[in-house]
């Protein structure tokens, strides 16, 4: 392997895949996902997947009912990155693993949900089995994860190939205890509009978005990468989910995030290939 591709892909592993998740490895294979599936490559390209995946979060946080999760029953601060990771090898082995191996995932989400519950400041309980909550995180991430595809993998995918994605992935929300799984991204496009009234900006959302945000990689020469995969996941929101988190662009700066950012998810899928 050419040793500037080894160490490109060493060093993202080592960002989003921890100890654990490398020694006990899954068994790859037809499990729920069919073998053409489209979720099988927008899954598979690592670069689209890490800047929707912040932006996943960023969207996801402006629920009072998930930020309630995150920030009763998380350490954040310290593990911001551990979230990501853990999603990111949830999605792998649900999206490739065998049907036992994708089914022991769910499994072992549903008793952490069992254990997320709490009171939001205003009073209102909230849990992390409550139907339309994972109908709300599932959403966010899959139109998230499409955006990153599309902007810089496959800008003219197909409107029936999208449909499509969001019709295979159903099948991981409802095993999670989701109802009503937008089945196209017409169905996504509908929850979210009707979910917009219940969100919120506060001080704790800013505070966790913050942190986010404000990742330092654990070696500095990664760092510019780190925070160009932050801008371009804040770049994929959509407007009015950067409206409300305030995302301001200085002028020119928006085109040049997108400009490195097309650099570096080739780079990476390159690094990656091997």
């Amino acid at each position: 392997m050419n040793p500037i591709r080894h160490s490109i892909a060493h060093e993202i592993r080592a960002m989003f895949a921890s100890d654990d998740a490398r020694r006990n490895d899954f068994k790859r294979g037809i499990g729920l996902f069919p073998e053409h599936a489209v979720a099988r490559r927008v899954h598979g390209d690592v670069a689209t997947m890490m800047i929707g995946g912040i932006s996943a979060l960023l969207l996801q946080m402006l629920h009072p009912g998930a930020l309630g999760g995150v920030w009763d029953h998380s350490n954040f601060r310290a593990d911001m990155l551990g979230r990501l990771r853990r999603t990111a090898r949830f999605i792998a082995m649900t999206t490739y693993g065998q049907t036992e191996d994708a089914e022991a995932a769910i499994m072992r989400v549903r008793t952490v949900h069992d254990r997320v519950n709490g009171t939001l400041p205003d009073g209102t309980p909230y849990s992390a089995n409550d139907p339309h909550l994972l109908n709300w995180v599932h959403v966010t991430e899959l139109i998230s994860f499409l955006a990153a595809w599309r902007r810089y993998r496959e800008p003219n995918m197909t409107r029936s190939d999208q449909d499509r994605y969001f019709a295979e992935n159903a099948v991981v929300a409802e095993r999670l205890g989701a109802r009503d799984v937008p089945a196209d991204k017409a169905m996504a496009e509908r929850f979210l509009r009707d979910v917009r009234s219940e969100l919120l900006v506060d001080a704790r959302v800013r505070e966790i978005s913050a942190a986010l945000l404000a990742h330092r990689a654990q070696k500095p020469a990664l760092q510019p990468v780190v925070d160009l995969l932050m801008r371009s996941g804040q770049d994929v929101l959509p407007d009015w989910a950067q409206r409300l988190h305030g995302v301001r662009w200085m002028p020119g700066e928006r085109s040049a995030v997108r400009i490195g950012s097309r650099g570096l998810t080739r780079t990476i899928g390159w690094a990656m290939t091997e």
